[in-house]
């Protein structure tokens, strides 16, 4: 996997075999889970292994440079610790770079707050969900729309995926589709063109990553009213979940 804040270029269609994926990390995980677990970045490079696709990892938070969008096949943005509407200037910073990737047909995957972010940067609204934290294994619900969508026409109406949030995208932009809800959230995977879509939940998570986010909040999390015995205990592998971040990689 290459690292940089460019990665390799190439300046036509037909060098698209040596443009890497970016994978935009949004900041860095507490201490404690990057010593057990690693980072962002590594959750996604693992989960699209055996994808034949070169990588190239970028931290806005660190100032790395964002790219021309024409030197990357696609771009993914991982979740963070960090909140969408403290308006970081790293992160309206990388809001506008999206706009920018957006008009130049650059395919797009937000995860989490990569979602809410690509949500905000189109003129949606991102704030406190007002029922609270979603966390823990969660039964994601297709929408009609979604039985036409490439990335998620093969998946199943109901399909479980990983969360951990306490934002949401309240009002997804004008111009965007959702494909499918949760019973917490209806706004879960927004499509915003042919080559654009964002999910708020985790499809990189593995069940023992999401146990782990679990188990060092779990003080926070019982005195919030959830049993986090029965989180952890429900807790299994999501592969229609992932399936729409590999297939994402897979058709850039």
């Amino acid at each position: 996997m290459a690292r940089g804040p460019s990665g390799p270029r190439a300046d036509s269609a037909t060098d698209m075999p040596h443009k890497p994926l970016a994978i935009l990390q949004m900041g860095r995980p507490p201490e404690d889970l990057r010593a057990t677990h690693g980072e962002q970045a590594d959750w996604v490079a693992a989960a699209l292994d055996g994808i034949d696709v070169p990588l190239t990892v970028l931290h806005p938070a660190a100032r790395d440079a964002l790219p021309d969008p024409a030197s990357l096949r696609g771009a993914v943005l991982t979740g963070s610790w960090s909140m969408v509407t403290d308006r970081e200037p790293w992160s309206e910073r990388t809001a506008q770079w999206l706009r920018d990737a957006m008009a130049a047909q650059l395919p797009l995957l937000g995860i989490c707050y990569g979602h809410q972010l690509m949500a905000h940067a189109f003129g949606g609204v991102v704030d406190y969900h007002p029922r609270g934290r979603e966390i823990g294994l969660h039964t994601v619900q297709r929408l009609p729309a979604a039985a036409a969508d490439p990335l998620l026409a093969s998946l199943p109406d109901r399909f479980l995926a990983h969360l951990t949030h306490e934002q949401s995208v309240l009002q997804p932009p004008a111009t965007a589709t959702v494909l499918a809800g949760t019973a917490h959230d209806p706004h879960q995977v927004l499509r915003y063109g042919p080559r654009a879509l964002s999910v708020q939940f985790h499809p990189e998570f593995t069940a023992g990553l999401m146990d782990a986010c679990l188990a060092r909040r779990q003080g926070l999390l019982a005195a919030d009213g959830h049993d986090v015995a029965a989180l952890r205990a429900a807790l299994a592998p999501t592969p229609h979940a992932q399936s729409i971040l590999r297939g994402f990689a897979a058709a850039c």
